[in-house]
C-alpha cells in the first residue's frame, strides 16, 4: 500500500478508484509485491539446489498459480482440487508435492494417475503403498513433536497433532520401509504457522536432518513453511534472512558430512501471498449504542473469516476520509451471527459509503469463503505493471442455484393443493 498526493493506493491506482470500477466487497492482490516476496526468500538461501513450493491453499486463483509457475515455484498442494487447478496453471506433474491428510484411498488413487509426488503422512498408507506401489517413490512426513506457531488452531507439528507421522514410530517406518523396498524420495516436516523463533525451525530442522541420516536414496528434504509476516505497523515478522543464513550453514554442511546431494525444499504460502493482498468493503451504516459505535459494512465473516476464527489482526485504513478525526470504531459485517472485524479500533472518522481497506488479506482469506446467508462471493483483482486485472467474477444470484436440483413431487404438491 502507498500513501501518495493524498491518496492510498495500490502501485499507483487508487483503492477508491478500483472500488468504483469493479464494487464491493473486492479482493485486490499485488503482483509486485508477489515477486518480491517470492524473491526475497530464494535470495535468503544459499545452497547449491533450492526448491520453493507454494502452499497453493492459501490463494488458489489460477492467476496466481500461473504467476508462481512464472517466477520459478513448484506447488504444494493438499486436494485433489488443488492438483487439478495446480496442471491446469501449467505446473508439470512432477513440481506438484501433494500432502493429503484423512482423506479416501480413492483421491490419493487419483493422485497417483495425475503423476504428482506424494508425502505420506500415516503408517496405514505407507503399508499400502507398500503392497500395491512399491516402484513408486514417495515423501514421508514426519511430526517432530515441536509446539511452533502463533496458537493452537495453526500448531500441527505437536504430539496430539493429526498431522504427520510420529517422530517416535520412526523405527517401525524403517521397518516397513526396509521390509516392503519402499523408495523414500524425501522426508518432511510442517510445524505450524506464524513461526516467529528462528531457533525453534532450527531444532526442528536438527530432528529431521537426523532422519535423513537412515534413509539411502533421498532426493530432498523439505522443511515445510509457517513463517510469520507483519499484521501491523512496527510488527515483528520472521527474520528470513537471518533463517536463510543459519539453515543453509546446516544444510550444507550436512550435505557434505554425508555425501548426499540433496534439495533444500519450503512450501511458504502465507508468506508469499499475505501481504499482497487487501479487501476492499463499503460502509452501510454508523450505529451508535451507549457505549459503542458499530461501523456497519458490506461483508462478514463469509467472505474473510480470519478476524473471527483465528482472532486474526488485520489493519482497517479509511481510504475515503484520509484528513478524518480518527475515531474508535467497532467494525461489523453484515451476517445475522456475530461477525466483528475489530473492536473498538482507532480509524479516521467513517460516514456511510466510505470505502474500508483489510490489509493482509491474500492468505486464506478468498480461500476460506463461503455463501453463508446467500450472500454471493466477491470479485477478485489482481495489480501487475500498474495495470489492474479482473480474476474472478463476482458472483451472480443464479449461482446460488447452480448444481441445485429441483424435486419434481413439490410441483406435483402445489398442483394437487
Amino acid at each position: 500500500m502507498n500513501f501518495m498526493d493524498g491518496v492510498y493506493k495500490v502501485q499507483d491506482i487508487p483503492f477508491t478508484d478500483l472500488a468504483d470500477q469493479y464494487g464491493t466487497p473486492l479482493f485486490v492482490y499485488d503482483g509486485d509485491k508477489i515477486k518480491s516476496q517470492y524473491q526475497k526468500m530464494v535470495n535468503a538461501f544459499d545452497v547449491k539446489k533450492l526448491k520453493i513450493n507454494y502452499a497453493c491453499k492459501a490463494l488458489t486463483n489460477i492467476n496466481i498459480l500461473k504467476l508462481m509457475r512464472q517466477l520459478g515455484s513448484g506447488i504444494d498442494a493438499v486436494s485433489i482440487g488443488e492438483i487439478k487447478l495446480s496442471l491446469l496453471a501449467g505446473f508439470p506433474p512432477q513440481d506438484i508435492v501433494y500432502t493429503p491428510n484423512s482423506v479416501g484411498i480413492e483421491e490419493i488413487e487419483e493422485a497417483i494417475k495425475l503423476g504428482v509426488r506424494i508425502n505420506i503422512d500415516n503408517i496405514e498408507m505407507l503399508e499400502y503403498f507398500g503392497h500395491h506401489y512399491p516402484d513408486l517413490k514417495i515423501c514421508i512426513r514426519i511430526n517432530p513433536h515441536v509446539m511452533a506457531g502463533g496458537h493452537s488452531k495453526i500448531s500441527v507439528g505437536h504430539i496430539d497433532s493429526k498431522f504427520g507421522i510420529s517422530i517416535h514410530q520412526m523405527p517401525l517406518v524403517h521397518r516397513i520401509v526396509k521390509n516392503q523396498k519402499i523408495q523414500v524420495e524425501g522426508i518432511h516436516m510442517h510445524t505450524g504457522s506464524d513461526i516467529l523463533d528462528v531457533e525453534v525451525f532450527l531444532h526442528a530442522a536438527d530432528i529431521l536432518f537426523n532422519q535423513a541420516r537412515e534413509f539411502d536414496e533421498l532426493d530432498y528434504i523439505d522443511f515445510g513453511s509457517g513463517f510469520k509476516v507483519k499484521y501491523k505497523e512496527n510488527d515483528i515478522e520472521t527474520d528470513i534472512e537471518a533463517l536463510g543464513k543459519a539453515m543453509s550453514r546446516k544444510f550444507n554442511e550436512f550435505c557434505k558430512e554425508t555425501g548426499m546431494d540433496l534439495t533444500l525444499a519450503f512450501e511458504p504460502g502465507k508468506y508469499l501471498v499475505s501481504e499482497s493482498g487487501y479487501f476492499l468493503a463499503k460502509t452501510n451504516i454508523i450505529k451508535q449504542t451507549t457505549s459503542t459505535v458499530f461501523a456497519g459494512i458490506n461483508t462478514g465473516f463469509n467472505h474473510m473469516i480470519r478476524p473471527m476464527f483465528y482472532n486474526a489482526h488485520h489493519d482497517i485504513i479509511n481510504v475515503s476520509s484520509v484528513d478524518g478525526i480518527p475515531k474508535l470504531y467497532t467494525v461489523v459485517g453484515y451476517i445475522c451471527e456475530t461477525d466483528t472485524f475489530a473492536y473498538n479500533r482507532k480509524i479516521n472518522q467513517i460516514t456511510p459509503g466510505d470505502i474500508l481497506v483489510f490489509k493482509n488479506a491474500g492468505a486464506y482469506c478468498f480461500s476460506m469463503a463461503s455463501n453463508y446467508n446467500s450472500r454471493l462471493l466477491p470479485a477478485e483483482v489482481l495489480i501487475l505493471d500498474n495495470k489492474s486485472y479482473l480474476i474472478r467474477e463476482r458472483q451472480e444470484f443464479e449461482d446460488l442455484l447452480k448444481n441445485q436440483v429441483e424435486v419434481p413431487i413439490f410441483e406435483k404438491a402445489e398442483v394437487d393443493g
